[in-house]
């Protein structure tokens, strides 16, 4: 699994969302909180994330809705500042991901030294953003250019909030995927943010590509199910079921977080 296995060590990393408020400029953002609560917020959930135990955490910008696919300059930026203030809270590696910008992902990820990225990269949708058509060549020339040469790349394959136009098999898509454009790890996701990956899609897509391309669950891993998906996944990305309730926009709960990982340990 190459460089997955050097970023992430252990066998099937579980990976935590630290879902940043919304940002200037995004219909949300709130003006009277500035960045003082966006740090506060993200510095919370960061603390109670590592105290649990997760390998890796994600920062990403989920609140910035609707979403879009060229984002704002400011966004990205206020991200850059946000996780330059928390670098030094940081003891676990960390990815970005900049919703739903490639460029901006991969910008990001080389201003702050993030040691891997999740976008969709490959593929054409429907969505309710519009027509979704992602260069993944684009993107990865762009990597390079920025000398991050050794950034690990996740590839979402199963888009949220769209449908592909592609109407090969999902696993016919990874698989190609994965031949023309050099991932170092693939992800099936659920329909929408903190909807579970269908199980006989995951099946699907593990059994398609080779067996060293780490496959994970990116979507909807929740306690009652992260021993079934762990049985077929290489590692998961979570967010949703360590919030208050299990809701995407509440603040990591401490107590379930711990206790996800508690379920991690014991199946891996």
């Amino acid at each position: 699994m190459g460089r997955f296995s050097e970023v992430f060590g252990g066998p099937k990393p579980a990976i935590a969302m630290v879902h940043i408020g919304a940002l200037p400029g995004s219909p949300l953002f709130d003006a009277d909180g500035g960045l003082e609560k966006l740090l506060d917020d993200a510095r919370k959930d960061l603390l109670a994330l590592q105290s649990a135990g997760f390998d890796a955490v994600m920062f990403g910008n989920e609140n910035d809705r609707p979403y879009a696919f060229e984002v704002d300059t400011a966004s990205t930026a206020t991200m850059a500042y946000l996780i330059g203030e928390l670098k030094r809270d940081i003891t676990i590696p960390f990815g970005v991901n900049v919703l739903w910008d490639p460029m901006a992902t991969v910008a990001l990820a080389a201003a702050t030294g993030a040691s891997f990225c999740r976008e969709i990269f490959t593929g054409t949708y429907a969505s309710d953003m519009g027509v979704w058509a992602p260069d993944a060549g684009k993107a990865m020339r762009y990597r390079d250019a920025l000398g991050r040469g050794d950034l690990v790349m996740l590839y979402n394959v199963s888009a949220e909030f769209a449908d592909s136009l592609d109407r090969r098999p999902l696993a016919d898509r990874a698989r190609s995927a994965v031949f023309s454009s050099i991932p170092d790890a693939v992800l099936v996701s659920g329909q929408i943010t903190g909807e579970a990956a269908c199980m006989e899609d995951l099946d699907a897509v593990k059994a398609a590509l080779p067996p060293d391309m780490p496959v994970l669950a990116n979507t909807g891993v929740k306690h009652d199910t992260v021993a079934q998906v762990f049985g077929i996944a290489d590692g998961c990305i979570v967010g949703s079921a360590l919030k208050v309730d299990g809701h995407t926009w509440n603040a990591v709960d401490a107590e379930r977080a711990g206790d996800f990982m508690d379920r991690v340990r014991a199946v891996r």
